[in-house]
């Protein structure tokens, strides 16, 4: 069974949040590539936050491609000619776009333009890539655009909210974590908390810690641990480690270097009859019929 890309239904959710100024959100759960595209003109300025999974942006028909990983972000700005969306989401990856008109961005910075440098008048006709890692104060903000736990008729007034203190987060640049003043400090330092977390259990794969273990590691409680994991990453722990394992199965078959068993035990099964099973029931066929499925 080929990975298929998804483009009967559009996952990617559009709220405005005033004239020339919304807000995309699409969560790709599935286990197929999904293709998402937008039209958007030249006189708008892109902001790309992956917070789960990875997607590329595909550009000039295709001929380009730029990647945006797990817990990074990309600005995009080209005043010379228009950036449509054409978004390659994987499976299992969330994204969230904020799209704001060049007119609209000014009027945001009228005060403060020198400390914005691409919107200094000489280059203002120059284009502007960007990338950057997200920051532990604009996950949780980018947590709560994506679930926006809200009555529906207080979305959209939630979701403005959010976003401006999204971009002010991003271009705070003298952001001090550490601060006492920062009213995101608690927040913060339980993201950075759970990232350590998940970056264990994937250096560990093949012998994950216990969730206790875990918890302990990372001087959070387990319930703490439990409850940030799910909201930053939409899954519980080993349900985050399952789905990493089996991509990373995937990959490797795909490969052509190992045989079935050799997957198995290098990401941590003992038996070959487990991680067949759980290989079938993540992508609905075996790790014997994938490889059969590559070649034809």
């Amino acid at each position: 069974m080929k990975e298929d890309k998804n483009n009967d239904k559009s996952l990617m959710q559009k709220t405005s949040i005033e004239e020339g100024f919304y807000v995309l959100r699409c969560q790709n759960d599935t286990t197929a590539v999904v293709q998402e595209q937008k039209a958007v003109s030249s006189d708008f300025i892109q902001f790309h936050f992956c917070i789960k999974g990875h997607g590329e942006f595909l550009f000039n028909a295709g001929n380009y491609r730029f990647p945006v990983e797990e817990e990074h972000n990309i600005l995009l700005f080209n005043p010379q000619q228009d950036l449509p969306i054409n978004l390659e989401l994987q499976p299992n990856s969330w994204m969230v776009s904020v799209i704001i008109s060049i007119k609209k961005f000014h009027s945001l910075f009228s005060q403060d333009a020198d400390h914005i440098h691409f919107l200094s008048p000489e280059n203002t006709s120059k284009k502007y890539y960007d990338t950057a890692i997200i920051s532990p104060s604009m996950a949780v903000v980018l947590s709560q655009i994506l679930n926006a736990n809200v009555h529906q008729s207080m979305q959209a007034l939630y979701l403005k909210g959010k976003v401006y203190e999204l971009l002010s987060l991003y271009f705070n640049k003298n952001e001090d974590a550490n601060s006492e003043q920062c009213p995101f400090l608690v927040d913060e330092e339980n993201v950075r908390k759970i990232r350590k977390a998940k970056e264990i259990v994937l250096s560990q794969m093949e012998e994950p810690p216990s969730l206790q273990a875990l918890a302990d590691e990372i001087e959070l409680s387990l319930s703490k641990l439990k409850e940030g994991f799910k909201q930053l990453y939409g899954d519980t722990v080993y349900g985050y480690l399952l789905t990493h394992k089996m991509e990373v199965a995937r990959r490797m078959l795909e490969s052509g270097k190992y045989n079935v068993n050799e997957v198995g035990l290098k990401i941590g099964y003992s038996t070959a009859s487990h991680f067949i099973a759980a290989f079938k029931k993540k992508y609905g066929t075996t790790p014997k019929k994938y490889l059969l499925s590559l070649s034809s």
